[in-house]
């Protein structure tokens, strides 16, 4: 998509400090820029490119004032990293076209209700009395049970399988391969040592705008629902058990691990890696860093914990150094 720097501007509500005609057709990071592209500069340190860079346009905060001469057309605006998150939504709504799709080689049960300009893929399977909203869009390969409800502009990427019973809301995203409304795992010890399988009859609830990452799971529950809230963003190779409840706009990094029954806060941040046990709750507004080992409640809301078992940042800090400084005296 090609778009002049006085397009930009408009689009981003910005102005342009150069040549309004020059035009690009691509994007690229500050220090690779090439002519055609575009470039944004937001970070301090980046500023030494500013001054190099051969992209044709520049994306630059308002307040921004050069020491050196600069090549590109600037394009001013309030934040140029929000502004440059804009654009990428507003060239991703522009190449959207949503249209009636039905493959012949899908198969929609005839109690299933699709809304206007729903688009189905090959070898898609949509169970009975199912409902998908307005404007969705079902990549191959996916499955879809019985009684499933899907709200509007949802996308849902190939080898996604929903179980039956599941409700997802409005402007969700499933990357390919994740998994939503398998039996948890629940399993009941017997006097003999073997284990009994605890059947999962509830359901799984995700909210509006909430966009979950290939091959992540999130379980059913046994009774009731487990919840993903509005605005949640949850990255590749998690584990979202039974009955687990994530607040409104929660953000979790790869292979994160919480079990069942547990509650998480609004706004936490969950590093990479972390683990967290089942039946406990944690604040909201929480930080935990990578690798962390969560073992009991965080009742205190905006606190920043690291480590395994958890403890709060300034005091691993502390026990880092200790630990760092005894194992350099042996």
């Amino acid at each position: 998509m090609e778009l002049t720097a006085k397009q930009l501007a408009e689009v981003l509500g910005g102005t342009v400090e150069g040549n309004p005609e020059v035009k690009v057709t691509s994007f690229a990071k500050i220090e690779h820029g090439k002519p055609g592209q575009l470039c944004f500069f937001a970070n301090p340190k980046y500023e030494q490119y500013v001054y190099t860079s051969r992209a044709s346009v520049l994306l630059v905060n308002r307040d921004f004032q050069p020491k050196e001469p600069v090549a590109p057309t600037l394009v001013r605006v309030e934040n140029a990293y929000n502004a440059l998150a804009d654009l990428l939504k507003y060239m991703s709504e522009q190449k959207k076209k949503y249209r009636r799709r039905r493959s012949l080689r899908s198969r929609i049960a005839w109690s299933a209700k699709l809304g206007k300009r729903v688009n189905v893929g090959d070898f898609v399977t949509i169970g009975k009395d199912c409902s998908i909203g307005d404007c969705t869009v079902i990549h191959d390969n996916v499955t879809i049970g019985a009684g499933t409800k899907i709200g509007s502009y949802c996308i849902i990427y190939p080898g996604v399988h929903i179980f039956p019973g599941m409700v997802i809301g409005d402007r969700v995203i499933l990357h390919a391969g994740c998994i939503i409304g398998d039996d948890g795992f629940g399993n009941a010890p017997q006097p003999d040592g073997t284990w009994r399988k605890i059947e999962h009859l509830g359901n799984v609830v995700i909210g509006n705008d909430v966009e979950i990452g290939s091959n992540t799971t999130v379980d059913r529950a046994p009774m009731e629902s487990t919840i993903i809230a509005d605005g949640v963003r949850i990255d590749n190779l998690c584990q979202i058990a039974h009955n687990v409840v994530v607040g409104k706009n929660t953000v979790m990094a790869a292979q994160v691990g919480i079990a069942g029954s547990t509650q998480i806060g609004e706004s936490c941040i969950l590093a990479g890696q972390v683990g967290i046990v089942g039946h406990i709750k944690i604040a909201d507004h929480t930080t935990i860093g990578a690798q962390a080992g969560v073992i009991g409640n965080i009742r205190k809301p905006g606190e920043v914990w690291m480590g395994s078992p958890l403890l709060p940042h300034r005091t691993y800090l502390k026990a880092y150094a200790k630990f760092k400084k005894a194992g350099e005296e042996d």
